[in-house]
C-alpha cells in the first residue's frame, strides 16, 4: 500500500526558507509517473504548487511561487523536496504532497490526476 508522508513545515518571518520533504513507500521509484505539491490557505481551495515529470525530470510552478520554489528528488531515499525561499505571508498553508500512476485524466497541475495524498504540513509566514 503506498503511504505518503509529508514533513518540514513550520513558522518563519517573511523573507525565510523552509525545505518540505515528502516520503513515499509502498511504490518503486520506477512506476511513479509523477509527484506534486498543491497547497491550502485557510477559507480557500487547495492550489497547485510544484510538480516533477518523472519521464523528463520535467518541473511545472504556480507562477506565484516560480523563481522562489524549487521542487525536486532523490531516487535512493524515495523522497520529494520543496525548497521554499523568499516566503511571504500569503504562502501560509497546509502543503500536500501528491503522487501520481499517469492513469487518470488530467496535467500535472490538477488535483484529478493523483492518486495518493499525504495528510499536510502546516507552513506558516508571519510579517
Amino acid at each position: 500500500q503506498v503511504q505518503v508522508v509529508e514533513s518540514g513545515g513550520g513558522s518563519v518571518q517573511a523573507g525565510g526558507s523552509l525545505r518540505l520533504s515528502c516520503a513515499w513507500t509502498g511504490r518503486p521509484y520506477s512506476s511513479i509517473y509523477g509527484m506534486g505539491w498543491f497547497r491550502q490557505a485557510p477559507g480557500k481551495g487547495r492550489e497547485f504548487v510544484a510538480a516533477f515529470g518523472w519521464s523528463d525530470s520535467s518541473t511545472y510552478y504556480a507562477d506565484s511561487v516560480r523563481g522562489r520554489f524549487t521542487i525536486s528528488t532523490d531516487s535512493a531515499k524515495s523522497t520529494l523536496y520543496l525548497q521554499v525561499n523568499s516566503l511571504k505571508p500569503e504562502d501560509t498553508a497546509v502543503y500536500y504532497c501528491a503522487q501520481t500512476l499517469g492513469l487518470r485524466l488530467g496535467t500535472f497541475y490538477d488535483e484529478s490526476l493523483y492518486d495518493y495524498w499525504g495528510q499536510g504540513t502546516q507552513v506558516t509566514v508571519s510579517s
